[in-house]
């Protein structure tokens, strides 16, 4: 265990830290840059769980402090190192050592300023080994361009090889490629143990990398804009970067992706979904294959292999950035891009590919002793759960066996051993869904839980050995061959869809939908439930789909594996979930936590919990089981009346969902039974005082945000004259909806956001159901099995604590997202209200983000004896003071 006085010297020299921020750094980035820091200083198994709110610079910060260590830690290691060899040495005259250390110093110096120089110009070698390539390309081309009127080799590609004759070589990153293929990569270094030979002409190789990742593409290409800021010190040590005179270093930066965002062979690309794109992928480089893709690294192309590495190493590139630079190289991102890995120290990718084991492995991603940040964090644990979902309707079970129907009347008697056994299981794994899915429409629940044994009972599904099936498929590509099979048939059929003459594109990839649900049936039954729902309509359709209950097991092997993982995010209080759930046999001296406050200055910040109108009137609780008190809806409406009348600009109100949403608008255009005609409704009312936007479950949010920021822009920001239409906008919005998170309303665009009730999940649900079920469960098992002095009763109590925390929990993740909404920068100002007397309770702002807590008045604070200051005149009388001062 630490002494203090070794903590005291690990705070004082983190406090010394220059962090190479582009700007001067707030207090709060100061804080967060340190923490991260220090997190990845730690060592092997740490864990971050750290809150800074949008607008704090929260990326910038994680750059900069993840890759100062990260050029820190280099270079102390090589300092280590030649100690290391320095002791090695201790029975060897001085001159001898001092000469063998230097060796070893002026060996690393010089593969580095190699490497530094090759960066700075694309490498032109092996020039006639491509020229005599291309001409084998073209003569390639040429054969393969010529008209055939042969209908069988026209068909070739649809018909399955013989799976006897299939190479059964080792499954790798390159599983899927003919045995040659593979050969050709390995020996450029994409995916195989690298030749010998090449080693003199590797790239510096990086022992450690930090792999970023986030929710979306566009966070993505954000994080890298941002990366582009800062200049970082030479990963040399101090005296021998003197002696290169360098002062920094280019990151060395590599944007992973999938095919479908990378590929550059045009009648692969069209084809739209990313399973029919891998498999046509795999399917261009099998050895009977006579269309070869042109753009797969071979060795007639290794030196523009070698510039793509170069370009990508050199440039910090974004996704869009690699797919023009192999379109100008005629060389195939997503597997040249492989060719950079070693080579680079910082990696971006999507959820998808980090949070799933198989994408990992695909791309040839190690984790092991390796950095792992995940950004926008507080959905991890939905992400982990939506890379494992799977989900099949009847519909398209009934179009899949319509598809393999069409294949076999084609191929059928060209189909023998293996893959006739084969495509008859899938026929047989279909009917039985089919069978039970039917039986089940008329079933008296909407909804329910499945029990996978009746699920595969039919036409005995449950004989089948699904696992050799799933590998059969995704071997054989047997999914690509029937759909883009159906696919050409139907364009046969359909002279509109052939016109073009252009390579038919499967609309619906139903086979790889059925294929991603048979490997969710044979996960186990602990860690997932799968759950039927009807959908009516005509057709009166209904679904399966597969939930997995709990993301421990699926992301156990990321933390386990990593020398440190990051979780940051804006918002992501509570802590305690991402503890339980996602790691809980951690230690907990190993879990680092924060919470930073935010950049603006106490007075920009206005918060105030609002628990009715006026003493004696109804209590504002929107529970399910009080929300349609209209007496209280009508109530909620005079207030937002009333704080649309002091708030500037625009005011953004958050619903529990859309269904109750549409309950309140209804009842607020209702006149009273003793209004007369000429009074307006509260809907009338609030339009005379700002213009109203609503979203709606199917709306277009650009389009709803282009509008209401219009209608902003365009006045003036007066509430003084509201039948002039100057009193700016009001946005009807729905939490968890598409305007709770990524759309930034700052400054004009949120002076006030409202959040009415609290927006718990539906516990009715069988997915809530099953989820609350699967936590009291385990957490019952686990206390049992850890202390044998807790007795079944207490124990049994404290699982269902467990449950209802987990479901509050989820309920206030929301809540803060939502409210994160309003403040972005330094300079922006907000009130931030919160229509719910339970808000006031010290359980529920317990988990509220420090910084809105921070910035609560009166009306914010839980237990006011006199029961006023949570009502409408307090908070009518604090906003108009706060805008007051902003004028």
């Amino acid at each position: 265990m630490a002494s203090a006085a070794d903590v005291h010297d690990a705070t004082h020299r983190l406090e010394k830290l220059d962090f190479h921020h582009p700007y001067t750094p707030y207090d709060v980035q100061e804080q967060f840059m340190r923490t991260v820091y220090d997190v990845l200083d730690k060592g092997q198994g740490q864990v971050g769980i750290l809150e800074s709110p949008t607008g704090t610079g929260k990326s910038l910060s994680l750059i900069c402090a993840s890759l100062t260590w990260l050029r820190n830690f280099k270079s102390t290691k090589f300092e280590t190192s030649l100690q290391n060899a320095a002791a090695t040495y201790k029975d060897e005259p001085p001159w001898l050592v001092d000469q063998l250390l230097r060796r070893k110093r002026d060996e690393l110096a010089q593969r580095w300023e190699d490497r530094e120089k090759r960066l700075e110009a694309i490498r032109l070698k092996e020039k006639a080994v491509e020229e005599r390539g291309r001409k084998r390309r073209r003569l390639e081309d040429s054969i393969a361009s010529g008209k055939r009127h042969d209908l069988e080799a026209d068909e070739a590609e649809w018909l399955l090889d013989d799976w006897e004759d299939r190479d059964t070589g080792s499954h790798d990153a390159l599983s899927g490629l003919s045995k040659e293929s593979r050969e050709v990569l390995e020996r450029i270094g994409l995916g195989g143990p690298r030749k010998k030979e090449e080693d003199d002409d590797d790239i510096l190789e990086e022992e450690i990398k930090i792999y970023y990742t986030s929710r979306t593409h566009s966070q993505l290409s954000q994080f890298i804009t941002e990366l582009r800021r800062p200049a970082f010190p030479s990963s040399l040590p101090t005296a021998m970067a003197e002696e290169k005179s360098s002062g920094t270093e280019t990151v060395k930066l590599l944007p992973l992706s999938s095919r479908q965002r990378l590929c550059i062979n045009p009648s692969v690309a069209r084809l739209g979904s990313v399973q029919a794109i891998n498999d046509r992928c795999a399917e261009l480089q099998q050895s009977k294959s006579t269309k070869k893709c042109a753009y797969v690294p071979k060795e007639e192309l290794l030196s523009q292999t070698h510039q793509f590495r170069d370009s990508a190493l050199a440039t910090i590139p974004d996704i869009e950035d690699l797919h023009q630079l192999g379109q100008s190289l005629t060389v195939c991102p997503y597997y040249a891009s492989r060719s950079a890995l070693p080579g680079a120290e910082i990696i971006t990718l999507p959820y998808p590919l980090l949070l799933q084991r198989s994408a990992r492995e695909a791309l040839g991603i190690k984790l092991e002793g390796n950095v792992v940040i995940i950004d926008e964090a507080h959905n991890v644990m939905d992400a982990v759960a939506n890379v494992h979902a799977a989900e099949i309707k009847l519909g398209e079970l009934r179009k899949g066996r319509a598809m393999l129907g069409v294949y076999v009347k084609r191929f059928g008697k060209k189909l023998k051993g293996v893959n006739r056994v084969n495509v008859g299981r899938i026929g047989r794994v279909i009917d039985g869904l089919t069978e039970w899915m039917h039986a089940a429409r008329s079933f008296k629940q909407e909804h329910g839980i499945v029990d996978t044994n009746d699920l595969t009972r039919p036409k005995g599904i449950d004989q089948i050995n699904m696992f050799e099936l799933i590998q059969y498929i995704q071997e054989s590509k047997l999914a690509y061959k029937i759909e883009s099979y159906a696919a050409h048939v139907e364009s046969q059929n359909d002279p509109t869809k052939s016109a073009s003459g252009s390579r038919p594109k499967s609309s619906t990839p139903v086979i790889h939908t059925l294929v991603s649900f048979l490997v969710a049936l044979t996960n186990p039954s602990s860690e997932g439930r799968i759950f039927y729902q009807k959908l009516g309509g005509s057709e009166q359709d209904i679904q399966l789909s597969y939930l997995l209950l709990s993301p421990t097991h699926a992301f156990s092997s990321i933390v386990s594996s990593a020398r440190a993982v990051i979780l940051a995010g804006g918002t992501m209080s509570p802590f305690d979930d991402y503890k339980n759930h996602l790691f809980p046999t951690l230690n907990d001296t190993k879990v680092t936590t924060l919470s930073c406050g935010h950049v603006i200055p106490r007075e920009n910040l206005c918060v105030w919990t609002l628990a009715g109108t006026r003493p004696g009137g109804p209590t504002f609780e929107f529970s399910y089981q009080r929300r349609g008190d209209q007496q209280m809806v009508k109530e909620l409406g005079l207030a937002i009346l009333n704080i649309c009348s002091v708030v500037p600009d625009g005011v953004v109100i958050f619903f529990p969902s859309y269904g109750y949403l549409d309950e309140v608008v209804t009842l607020w255009s209702r006149r009273g039974p003793g209004d007369s005609t000429s009074q307006a409704s509260i809907w009338d009312r609030l339009q005379t005082r700002k213009k109203v936007f609503r979203e709606t479950k199917g709306c277009s949010s650009d389009e709803v945000l282009q509008e209401y920021s219009q209608a902003i822009l365009e006045t003036g920001g007066s509430t003084t004259s509201p039948a002039k239409g100057k009193g700016g906008a009001l946005l009807l919005s729905v939490v968890g909806g598409k305007m709770s998170e990524g759309i930034n309303f700052s400054d004009r665009l949120g002076r006030c956001v409202m959040v009415v009730g609290l927006p718990y999940p539906n516990i009715a649900s069988p997915e809530w159901k099953a989820k609350m079920e699967y936590i009291e469960s385990t957490t019952l098992a686990n206390l049992m099995d850890a202390d044998s002095k807790v007795s079944k009763d207490e124990a049994t109590a404290r699982a269902k604590q467990a449950a209802r925390d987990f479901y509050e929990n989820a309920c206030m993740r929301a809540v803060n997202q939502s409210i994160g909404r309003a403040i972005r920068h330094k300079g922006d100002y907000a009130a931030i209200v919160l229509a719910d007397r339970r808000y006031a309770t010290e359980r529920i702002q317990g988990k509220l983000p420090g910084w809105i807590r921070g910035g609560m008045g009166n009306g914010g604070r839980p237990g006011d004896s006199k029961g006023t200051s949570n009502m409408l005149g307090g908070l009518m009388g604090s906003l108009g003071g706060f805008f007051r001062g902003k004028r």
